[in-house]
């Protein structure tokens, strides 16, 4: 498996693997990913090396002073000068359990630690609820600093924080 750069020709298996994890995202349209790669600092996806153009998982990432009018992330420009926000993170469902979320997630933090940030924050939902996320953000070194209802009070949140290794470790962070 390898990671790189979304490129406009992923988009339409970046809106299928989204619609695919609904509720844990809110579902995007065509329109609403292009706004939201345009606004973000960086979106990388993970690809097989057999079949670099098949999508498997990806992110979304947004810095500290973007123009993104997110409920949580403007929770979190409240708490840090210097971040990194994960709006989404997806693994395609026969593809969890296989370690490529925990690759993403190590690209985040050579991402912050490129920026230069101290922290990452994300949000799971606790309702609906994901407790395999919790779990899996847990096991990452997440922590929760908050929670907060959103979408008209449909979505509850864990707002959820992680401090930016110094230096990449062996298990990839």
């Amino acid at each position: 498996m390898s990671l790189r750069p979304f490129l406009d020709t992923d988009s339409a298996q970046v809106l299928e693997l989204n619609s695919a994890a609904v509720p844990a995202v809110n579902d995007l349209g065509a329109d609403d990913l292009a706004a939201l790669i345009i606004a973000s600092h960086s979106a990388i996806v993970v690809v097989a090396d057999a079949e670099p153009d098949t999508v498997l998982g990806f992110a979304i990432l947004f810095a500290a002073g973007a123009d993104y009018a997110s409920e949580n992330y403007r929770y979190f420009s409240g708490r840090a000068r210097t971040f990194l926000y994960v709006d989404r993170i997806v693994v395609a469902a026969g593809h969890r359990g296989r370690g490529l979320g925990a690759r993403l997630y190590a690209a985040v933090f050579d991402t912050a630690r490129a920026l230069p940030a101290d922290v990452v924050f994300c949000e799971v939902n606790l309702r609906p609820a994901n407790p395999e996320s919790l779990a899996f953000h847990g096991r990452l070194g997440f922590t929760e600093i908050g929670q907060q209802s959103t979408k008209n009070d449909t979505v509850v949140v864990s707002l959820l924080s992680a401090v930016v290794p110094k230096v990449r470790s062996a298990s990839g962070r």
